[in-house]
């Protein structure tokens, strides 16, 4: 098995100050304190460079938006570039061919990538899965109610949170794919079809589910932390993470660990700090107030814990029982954990 993507330094190494730099950084955000680099002559120039491709309106823009407007980046030593995109398979397409460092996908990706023969290393995001959508009036309360409903579901039949829910639903003798209408489709039409009564319940992603939301007039049937729960796993597994090439992160594991310290402090301050939100709002699409506040709480609900072996063990548990082949699973130094 490779080593662990990790690295140690001499503090008497330039490289070493650095990084000696970087750990009070890291100390600074965990007690709270606030850490900007003002704009001045250093422009960052000198810096190495990240570049990550992100969806120009997606929950991960948020934060690397924040990131770089405080200067978390400078301030631990590289500097952050984004790729907007306007859909996912652009997104996936930058960092598979190489134009861009890293990439946000979800854990089932990575996997079929790793069994393709493309490693990466997986980085924590986020442990939103999604959400099972009903109007406030609905009497569907439990995946027992789910038989003869009308369900939408947003991608394809691979869509992780309805792959869980499957499963799930097969340990308790439900087939909900004989006995439930159901229905794939972009998540932007699924909430109008909800909306109009075409359907009875969404099995959607979680941000759109918030909008909605916080719209007022609808809720969670059941949560998917409920079916992780079910299934005997934690129930706050990062099913979403930062994508990293295996060979390129190898050979650049000490800018890994630094973007790894700058999105913990930028995590830290989105979630203590609620005015941060108020200049991420255009990048939200300008939601009514009731709808901005969802998306916050969301957000902050989602951010992960940090790695330890039974969450990584968990996670190759859910791999295992979302179709992946139990001999060709993801090794353990493929999850990313930063270790000062």
């Amino acid at each position: 098995m490779n080593a662990p993507i990790h690295t140690t330094r001499s503090p008497g190494h330039p490289v070493g100050r650095h990084w000696l730099l970087t750990a009070l950084t890291a100390l600074l955000l965990l007690v709270g304190c606030p850490v900007v680099i003002a704009a001045g002559d250093d422009d960052g120039s000198d810096l190495p460079v990240l570049s990550l491709s992100v969806l120009q309106f997606g929950t991960a823009h948020w934060e690397l938006d924040h990131l770089q407007y405080r200067g978390l980046d400078r301030a631990n030593g590289f500097r952050l570039e984004l790729l907007p995109v306007a859909n996912l398979p652009a997104s996936r397409l930058a960092v598979t061919a190489g134009s861009v460092n890293g990439a946000v996908a979800d854990l089932l990706w990575t996997q079929f990538r790793y069994q393709a023969g493309a490693s990466y290393l997986y980085l924590p995001f986020s442990s939103r899965i999604g959400e099972i959508l009903v109007a406030e009036t609905s009497e569907i309360s439990s995946l027992a109610d789910l038989p003869g409903k009308r369900i939408g579901v947003a991608g394809g039949p691979d869509s992780k949170g309805w792959v869980l829910l499957n499963r799930v639903a097969a340990r308790q003798g439900i087939d909900l794919s004989a006995s439930a209408s159901v229905q794939f489709a972009a998540p932007p039409l699924l909430s109008q079809s909800l909306k109009r009564g075409q359907l009875d319940v969404i099995v959607t992603y979680w941000h759109f589910a918030a909008r909605m939301q916080g719209e007022g007039g609808w809720r969670s049937a059941f949560s998917m932390a409920e079916l992780l729960s079910e299934l005997g796993l934690e129930r706050q597994l990062p099913v979403l993470g930062y994508v990293f090439p295996e060979d390129w992160a190898r050979q650049h594991a000490d800018l890994i660990d630094r973007f790894a310290v700058a999105l913990a402090g930028t995590k830290a301050e989105l979630a203590r700090e609620a005015g941060h939100w108020d200049r991420l709002r255009p990048l939200m699409g300008h939601p009514a107030d009731g709808v901005f506040e969802a998306l916050r709480r969301g957000f902050v609900q989602g951010v992960p814990g940090s790695q330890t072996d039974q969450r990584i063990a968990d996670m190759k548990q859910l791999l295992i029982l979302t179709g992946a082949d139990p001999s060709q699973l993801m090794p353990d130094d493929l999850f990313y954990r930063w270790r000062p």
